[in-house]
């Protein structure tokens, strides 16, 4: 979808923001350069400075250049971006980090496209070019392509830098994604919800430069890499959750189901209890996968963190309800003990003694599964209603 845009009486056309934290050495030099870029190409523009507790003059020098400086107390990347984007007073917002490492001049290209109806705009550091020492090997050619490929084919995405520090956007579609982490997970979910939210996105090829610090970065490569890598998987429990799920109990499924027919042997590999048992053990892992991939994908919408709703899939969550989770997980239950009672009264019959394994082992398995399926049916019903109940109140 294409964002609408609308314009306060107060408005500038572009805020250029940047995050801040005990940036003295070169925040002064990243303020300059945007400010003569605003000024330059004669854009009704300003500068924001999203400071996150400087302790050494950062602010003073940022705003002596010619910025404004929003105080967010609140410590983390995504904090300091959204506390600044927050106060602009722009209808296009245009980001980068303050350490030198970002071109502010190319912020008239990213304008260039938000004018033309752009929702989002992403900077591509692979199509502009990398500086020798601006990006450590293993960011360049292990972080970034694995973490972009792992969002291009989870989410469908189209952008090919995931995590670009500089990129434009338009206050409203900001506002329409809701975004909600205030670390360093603020660049993924920015891709994400832009994406799966049908915005209208574009590249434009940017420079990326070493940055001008003496101290080591802000951002840690692994430490970072993980809670990038977390927060892309957690986001789309279809992949994490669900989709292994159901290979899982299929496989199990097409082990047991055969079993159960009187299948003993494949070629020469022999089928036996011991295999019925790991092929239910597979279905009701796979199911217990399914079913907190369901709940943690309800949990998603809760919280707004993931893709939004669509008719789709509010039609297939509208069919679980309390009343046909209990009577499924009743059939079930009641199927279960079925099974199993004609063990336990075979059992009885032999006043309590030894059992025929072949004759009763595979009714007891079966019978079992069934039970914990069941059980578990029951107990999702109600867990899953308890979210929908607390997203109606929200909704």
């Amino acid at each position: 979808m294409s964002v609408t845009h609308t314009t306060r009486d107060d408005a500038v056309e572009l805020s250029i923001v940047l995050p801040c934290l005990n940036e003295a050495e070169t925040i002064e030099q990243c303020v300059a350069v945007a400010v003569k870029c605003l000024r330059d190409n004669n854009i009704d523009g300003e500068v924001l400075v999203g400071d996150n507790g400087s302790t050494d003059g950062s602010q003073e020098i940022a705003r002596r250049a010619g910025a404004r400086v929003v105080d967010v107390p609140q410590r983390g990347y995504g904090a300091a971006l959204m506390g600044a984007i927050e106060a602009s007073r722009a209808r296009f917002i245009v980001m980068a980090d303050a350490d030198m490492s970002y071109d502010f001049a190319a912020s008239v290209e990213f304008l260039k496209k938000l004018r033309e109806g752009y929702d989002l705009v992403m900077g591509n550091r692979f199509k502009g070019g990398i500086m020798p020492g601006a990006m450590p090997f293993k960011n360049r050619w292990l972080g970034n392509p694995v973490l972009t490929g792992i969002g291009r084919i989870i989410y469908s995405s189209p952008i090919s830098d995931f995590h670009s520090g500089m990129r434009g956007f338009t206050k409203n579609a900001y506002n329409a994604m809701n975004l909600r982490t205030t670390g360093m997970e603020f660049a993924s979910e920015m891709v994400v919800k832009a994406t799966v939210m049908n915005m209208k996105m574009a590249e434009v090829p940017i420079v990326l430069h070493p940055d001008g610090r003496s101290r080591p970065p802000h951002l840690k490569p692994w430490g970072d890499g993980w809670r990038h890598l977390r927060f892309l998987l957690l986001l789309s429990p279809r992949w994490t959750l669900v989709y292994p799920g159901v290979i899982l109990a299929s496989v199990g499924l097409a082990i047991g189901l055969p079993l159960l027919l009187g299948v003993t042997h494949v070629g020469r590999v022999g089928l036996g209890p011991h295999t019925l048992a790991a092929a239910g053990f597979m279905i009701m892992v796979g199911y217990t996968a399914i079913t907190i991939g369901i709940a943690a994908r309800i949990y998603t919408m809760l919280e707004h963190l993931g893709p939004p709703s669509s008719d789709r899939l509010n039609r297939w969550f509208g069919l679980i309800t309390l009343e046909r989770g209990l009577l499924a997980g009743a059939i079930m239950l009641m199927t279960g003990l079925g099974v199993a009672g004609w063990v336990l009264i075979r059992w009885w019959e032999t006043g309590f003694g030894p059992l025929p394994l072949e004759r009763t082992i595979r009714p007891m398995l079966v019978g079992g599964f069934l039970v914990a399926i069941g059980f578990q049916t029951v107990l999702m019903s109600f867990f899953y209603s308890m979210l929908g109940l607390s997203v109606r109140d929200r909704g």
